[in-house]
């Protein structure tokens, strides 16, 4: 404060050339979209860009064709009568191709004929060095894969630890410094202080000889610190009592984070063991730990879209006297069946990541890109999955065949890319808007002179006559979806339900309304479906659809699909609620836990695994098959 620097005026003009170019494509966009589906849907520079990623996403997985192939692994016993499994990585010194199971059996009749040794053993220490400090991107990412919080909700909650929160005596207090940045540096300050908190709570050995420093990105400005705790004091054990849940949590994974960055690589062992038998390879890996070092604040979960590793193949320990030369009595074969996955739907952590690597948008952006594409209906939020709905679907069609040098990804990451070199004062703020505004002004006019003739060509003609005016009934697109009108309008008005979505309405559920008697149907709303009486308007009666499983709380009631207050998350919860709060974000299928008995599991997904159950007591987790023929 004693110090103030001059305003940076090219930064100045940076932001203002973002804010312009975003309303340009914005004011000028959306109105086209109006004018060719409906009232009320937007385009954006940045928010386009993301739903054109996430529909791409959606017509791979529609066009993917799995295929089949197999793997191999072996049960092999030492000398000493220890066992352990290897997985078949050469044949003849090339990768093996088992693309069905008559190849696999061939293999297989091959490999029992062979004698097995160990023709290898390499020991080597590793090291895993903490991950750095939060910034904007990787919180809303790691809060996403960790607390099940949206980036919406976690800015929110953020921007309440920064604003300040009342802990005692010493009143409203600010406990993490500014959550919209995306720098990794750190104020030496703070570095000082968490080094000495190291030192007293977890020993010296815990403490790098250097305090760590991490690389600046690319394209980060540097503005604002990384997010952190504002006082190394105000441990997360201290605050409980002043936090409510969801508050407690982001914070203690803020603090974790920090402390953890500064502190020493966790140490492993990492073994890699190579048996053959004639032209056959297998391998098997282990990883022994040596010293936890920061693992003992903050375990580095698993990236959610890592790896090839096989998640299903069965794995086990090493035995500790492996040695070169050794035999190896191979014990058992389990061959086992895969099909090729198809490229997993985003979820918020990955969109944000993707939009990240790609060099599009700013930290102050990702929660509102993703918010907005599914206020918008674009998009569905769906077990922890954004899919691409048949309006967004429609909507990024109409942008990418009319405007395809504004919607895509180089082109946006390259004005990012523009923008800050206005900032770094290397070229005009005049010369990159008139290099962006000519280009996309002259599309603009060319398309918009199109938007009847566009809107006509994406009506669908039916079979159907009015039966009001005598007129061809068309498909058009509405706030609820499509639905079949009148070709005469606005001269005619009339309007009715999709055939599909006419079938659902009229589906009877075997309920019998208990107001009035009549029959409750299977009808369709903005939040999904429900039970509603036929006898409607008469009777406005309604009821959620149950998934069928007892509650496993209370036991009365039963398990329904429900909606949070906006309608952007699904959840489940109990019949009886209030009286009982059984509540879940993961969907709940009836059938028993074979490891701790456990009477219901649920649906889980990750980007590496896919789909799988999940018991929620004792945390063991299932192949979705393999419970499938258990059951």
């Amino acid at each position: 404060m004693a110090h103030p620097k001059k305003i940076d005026a090219h930064l100045v003009l940076s932001q203002q050339a973002r804010r312009a170019m975003d309303r340009l494509v914005g004011y000028k966009v959306s109105p086209f979209v109006w004018k060719t589906l409906y009232y009320g849907l937007s385009a954006g520079r940045v928010q386009s860009v993301a739903l054109r990623l996430i529909c791409e996403r959606e017509e791979a997985i529609g066009k993917f064709v799995p295929e089949e192939y197999w793997s191999i692994t072996g049960e092999f016993q030492t000398i000493l009568g220890e066992t352990f499994l290897a997985k078949l990585m050469k044949v003849a010194g090339e990768d093996p191709r088992i693309p069905d199971e008559t190849t696999m059996q061939g293999y297989l009749a091959e490999i029992e004929k062979q004698n097995f040794e160990v023709s290898s053993v390499e020991k080597k220490p590793v090291k895993r060095n903490a991950p750095a400090p939060f910034i904007t991107s990787t919180l809303q990412q790691e809060a996403a894969r960790r607390l099940r919080l949206s980036a919406k909700r976690t800015m929110m909650l953020a921007q309440k630890l920064y604003e300040g929160v009342e802990i005692g005596e010493e009143g409203l207090t600010g406990l993490i410094t500014y959550m919209r940045t995306d720098s990794t540096r750190l104020s030496s300050e703070a570095v000082a202080q968490v080094r000495e908190y190291i030192y007293e709570n977890y020993g010296k050995e815990y403490i790098p000889k250097e305090a760590r420093l991490f690389k600046k990105g690319k394209a980060s400005q540097d503005a604002h610190e990384a997010i952190r705790p504002t006082s190394i004091k105000h441990t997360p054990k201290a605050l409980r009592k002043y936090l409510d849940k969801d508050l407690y949590q982001l914070y203690e994974l803020i603090w974790n984070r920090f402390v953890a960055c500064q502190m020493a690589p966790a140490e492993f062992e990492q073994i890699s063991v190579d048996v053959t038998g004639g032209e056959y390879l297998f391998r098997a890996t282990d990883q022994l730990p040596k010293f936890r070092g920061f693992l003992q604040v903050y375990d580095d979960m698993v990236e959610e879209n890592g790896g090839s590793k096989e998640e299903e193949d069965p794995v086990s320990r090493l035995p500790e006297h492996l040695a070169a030369g050794q035999k190896a009595k191979l014990t058992n074969v389990f061959p086992r069946q895969h099909f090729t996955k198809p490229p997993p739907r985003y979820t918020e952590s990955s969109l944000v990541k993707e939009l990240e690597s790609l060099g599009i948008g700013r930290p102050s952006t990702y929660a509102l890109i993703v918010s907005t594409v599914i206020d918008r209906k674009y998009v569905e939020h769906k077990d922890r999955k954004l899919y691409a709905t048949e309006l967004g679907m429609q909507v990024n069609s109409l942008l990418v065949q009319y405007f395809p040098d504004v919607f895509n990804v180089q082109f946006t990451a390259k004005m990012e890319d523009e923008l800050d070199t206005i900032a770094s004062g290397k070229q005009q703020y005049v010369k990159v808007m008139k290099d962006f505004y000519d280009p996309f002004i002259h599309s603009l006019e060319k398309v918009d002179k199109k938007a009847t003739t566009i809107k006509k060509s994406l009506q669908e003609k039916t079979d159907e006559v009015c039966e009001l005016c005598g007129r061809a009934m068309i498909i058009k697109w509405g706030r609820n979806g499509r639905f079949v009108a009148c070709s005469g309008y606005p001269a005619c008005k009339n309007t009715r339900p999709l055939a599909e979505d006419a079938e659902k309405t009229q589906h009877l559920a075997g309920l019998k309304c208990e107001l009035c008697g009549g029959e409750m149907v299977v009808k369709a709303g903005r939040f999904g479906t429900f039970l509603g009486c036929s006898n409607y308007p008469t009777c406005k009666n309604t009821k959620p659809i149950s998934t069928g499983i007892k509650c496993p709380k209370c036991k009365t009631g039963e398990i329904l699909e429900r909606k949070t207050k906006k309608g952007r998350r699904t959840f489940y919860g109990c019949t009886t609620y209030p009286e009982c709060d059984f509540a879940s974000w993961d969907r709940p299928i009836g059938q028993p836990c074979t490891h701790c008995g456990s009477t219901y599991l649920v649906v889980k997904f990750s980007q590496a695994k896919g789909e799988y159950l999940k018991c929620p007591e004792c945390k063991e987790e299932f192949v979705k098959e393999e419970m499938a023929e258990s059951a």
